[in-house]
């Protein structure tokens, strides 16, 4: 019985990176080429998520259980999150970084509500604090870059 909330826990981490993976490609597509270091740090959020899927997803396979695939159900984390169609304007990489700060502040609550759980063991706990921290560093580079863009406006 323990696996199953275990994988359950797992799965739900696997679908808020790959929600992340998904916004930050679009974010990515969404951002002028000329804007090539906010490129760049989207590029390399996406690919921590990525990694995070492949060991999260070789986790619920040890545990017996099936890795969840495609985005969350409801979708309101990171599809709310980037749905900002509107042509980028000038302020373009101003709202583009907020909705990147929304999005990884969603993240770090999943992972907290993760490490909450009793059933994890030591070194599921000690993946889930490990992912959380690269996720960490990855809120904390979008949060400077938005107050960067805040002081320059």
């Amino acid at each position: 019985m323990a696996n199953a909330a275990i994988i359950e826990t797992l799965n739900d981490l696997i679908l808020i990176n790959n929600d992340r993976i998904v916004g930050y490609e679009k974010a990515y597509d969404e951002t002028e080429t000329s804007d090539t270091d906010l490129r760049s740090v989207y590029n390399s959020l996406a690919n921590h998520s990525r990694d995070n899927v492949v060991e999260l997803s070789s986790e619920v396979t040890a545990l017996g259980g099936e890795p969840a695939t495609g985005t969350m159900v409801s979708g309101k984390l990171y599809r709310v999150w980037i749905d900002v169609r509107a042509a980028f304007s000038s302020d373009g990489r101003k709202t583009s970084l907020e909705s990147s700060e929304f999005g990884e502040d969603a993240a770090q609550k999943a992972y907290n509500s993760a490490l909450e759980s009793d059933e994890l063991t030591p070194e599921l706990r000690a993946l889930i604090t490990r992912q959380k921290a690269t996720l960490k560093s990855g809120h904390d580079t979008i949060k400077r870059l938005r107050d960067a863009e805040n002081a320059y406006h």
